[in-house]
């Protein structure tokens, strides 16, 4: 099978390009650092061409962790003599920050005898402002063809997959371009993007007119923090009619299959294990979509680099850097694509600051657990319409705790060991305001979620059935207290008596080290054997007759705000850091400071609540 290269400069559009022409649902965003390993897939019209497509890079030169990736799989891929082709993307609105890169492209395919294909992307935006540019004569200039395109509407693919499919038989002679160095490579860039680029400043207007509020000293933080609060409070207002369709929908289902199956074991098992115990979990999933929309939007619209770049200062204070908002915000989805995109932090000592802090980020798959709590003891209070809600700003709070405390424990380390690298410039670039392409973002929400519910799913339908079985026997059930794990839970329960938790809850939270969701599942499911077949969804209803205190809500919410609880992040840390010690000694520190600091909490709490 043939192979083709697809690489660019960072926000040029490329990983839209990749899923419009392969079909598949490579995550797309309006800032660097996206795209940190290499995708393949097929070409969804022509199968028999397999595209591959590159982390972003400015050029062939290396900077950051993630350029690093691009030009050592771009130089490795070069001697496979499968590839036969290099698709490189340019945005044609910013000619000249692509340029440079793209002759770079162009003579190492020169010098290795691959033909190379230049792509002009964001066609439509000149088309938009009646802005035409010589593409016939820039192509004559780079010794390669080039063609116009929009990866967002689609315009010009096909001319595009046609060229890949039958690649004209003569080639341009670069053996000229093959010789030059950098330095006249960078010279030349400057010279056809004067010569070839748009003219006119019609692109950059309206930019510059958003920037002078985004950016601003005063109203820029003020825009900040309401967008940051809008995200968390969506979190409530937006996904509460899913949640509530998908648990009546669950309870509806519920009570027409578990009446129908005949045998009392079998019966118990989908009442307990399945629809107290997985759909417990699954009711939370709504929340999750919603906050991949939102980070998308924020993502998509290019308002990222403007919030990373606000956020650069008060960084410093910590021992970081703007770059690292972007890998911090991507851990609140999730904190392995969060740990991947730190390759873009430039400093190694800001990318091991970087890597402390992802962990602490309130990722998704604590969402489950914040949201359970949060709905147990906090009132379902709104204002404005339902637009504002106490339950929202209890979330907002419990984020921004989990952010905070991050930026304490590297503002602490930061302090101990000294960076050789703070004499790197921040440099990042401020893409253009586009609007979101509602599709890929819809289709990346709909993947993150279908990945969040089989990667976790499968663990906590594991966990509940061992849960399940080992609380079902020896007495069927009759009395959870008396069953296998709750022989189980009377060992670990001294652990967790200083919570003011009772055994379920000890059980719970050993079983959430798998991964942290799973502490829903199992509650629902002990849940589930005690209460039989009624209230076979609705958790909170049964952790609110419990008796639980809230001393004991708000320490599970302190607990699981700090400790590092998924081994899937672990293994991702060691791999990225090259130090399984680092991972050990981050799970042993978050976990003991998550547990004693729950302890302070408890007993604080109670204090004032008595």
């Amino acid at each position: 099978m043939s192979k083709i290269i697809l690489i660019g400069s960072p926000n040029s559009g490329k990983s839209l390009l990749f899923n419009r022409l392969t079909g598949l649902s490579q995550k797309v965003a309006n800032f660097p650092g996206i795209t940190v390993d290499v995708a393949t897939g097929k070409l969804a019209s022509a199968p028999e061409l397999s595209l591959m497509d590159f982390p972003g890079t400015y050029s062939l030169q290396p900077i950051s962790g993630e350029e690093r990736v691009a030009t050592e799989y771009f130089s490795r891929a070069l001697d496979d003599p499968d590839v036969t082709q290099v698709l490189c993307l340019v945005d044609i609105t910013r000619l000249e920050k692509s340029l440079y890169f793209t002759l770079q492209v162009v003579r190492e395919c020169a010098r290795h005898g691959k033909r190379a294909l230049v792509v002009a992307n964001m066609m439509d935006v000149l088309a938009r402002h009646n802005i035409e540019v010589d593409l016939d004569g820039l192509a004559a200039e780079i010794g390669a063809p080039v063609l116009p395109i929009s990866a967002r509407t689609g315009d010009g693919l096909d001319a595009v997959v046609d060229r890949l499919r039958n690649p004209p038989e003569s080639r341009v002679d670069n053996t000229a371009l093959a010789q030059t160095p950098d330095t006249l490579l960078r010279g030349n860039a400057h010279q056809l993007a004067g010569k070839y680029g748009p003219r006119g400043d019609l692109l950059v207007k309206t930019q510059a007119r958003l920037d002078s509020f985004f950016l601003h000293s005063a109203l820029g933080g003020f825009a900040f923090f309401a967008i940051m609060f809008l995200l968390f409070q969506s979190i409530f207002t937006w996904a509460a009619p899913a949640m509530d369709a998908v648990e009546a929908g669950l309870g509806a289902l519920a009570d027409t299959v578990v009446p129908m199956i005949g045998p009392q074991l079998a019966k118990d098992f989908t009442s307990d294990a399945i629809f107290s115990g997985l759909g417990a979990f699954l009711v939370f999933v709504p929340q999750i979509f919603v906050l991949t929309f939102v980070i998308g939007l924020l993502e998509d619209s290019g308002y990222m680099a403007r919030a990373a770049l606000i956020c650069h200062k008060p960084l410093r204070l910590f021992g970081l850097t703007g770059k690292s908002f972007i890998p911090m915000l991507s851990g609140v989805a999730c904190a392995i694509p969060g740990i991947y995109a730190a390759r873009s932090v430039d400093s190694p000592m800001k990318r091991l600051l970087t890597y402390m802090a992802i962990p602490l980020m309130p990722c998704s798959a604590r969402l489950p657990v914040y949201t359970l709590l949060i709905a147990a003891f906090i009132p379902n209070t709104t204002a404005l319409g339902g637009l504002v809600g106490l339950q929202g700003l209890a979330m907002f709070c419990t984020y921004f705790f989990g952010m905070f405390t991050g930026l304490i424990v590297t503002g602490l380390v930061s302090r101990t060991r000294e960076d050789h690298y703070t004499d790197l410039p921040f440099v990042l670039e401020m893409p253009p305001y586009r609007l979101p392409a509602l599709p890929p973002l819809l289709r990346t929400c709909w993947n993150r979620c279908r990945h969040f519910i089989t990667k976790a799913g499968s663990i906590i339908f594991t966990v509940t059935v061992v849960i399940w079985f080992l609380g079902y026997f020896p007495n069927y059930g009759t009395d959870l207290g008396e069953s296998w794990l709750g022989q189980i839970g009377q060992v670990v329960e001294p652990l967790f008596d200083p919570l003011g938790l009772d055994w379920r809850y000890g059980v719970a939270i050993m079983t959430s080290f798998l991964a942290r969701e799973v502490f829903v599942g199992t509650l629902g499911t002990m849940f589930g054997i005690e209460g039989a077949d009624e209230n076979m969804v609705p958790l909170v209803d049964q952790i609110q007759a419990s008796g639980l205190p809230l001393a004991s809500g708000v320490a599970l919410l302190f607990f699981f705000a700090i400790a590092l609880m998924c081994v899937s992040t672990l293994a991702i840390l060691a791999r990225e850091s090259g130090s399984y010690r680092l991972a050990a000694k981050m799970f042993l520190a978050y976990v003991s400071i998550a547990y004693l600091g729950a302890i302070g909490v408890f007993q604080l709490v109670s204090l004032f609540t008595g």
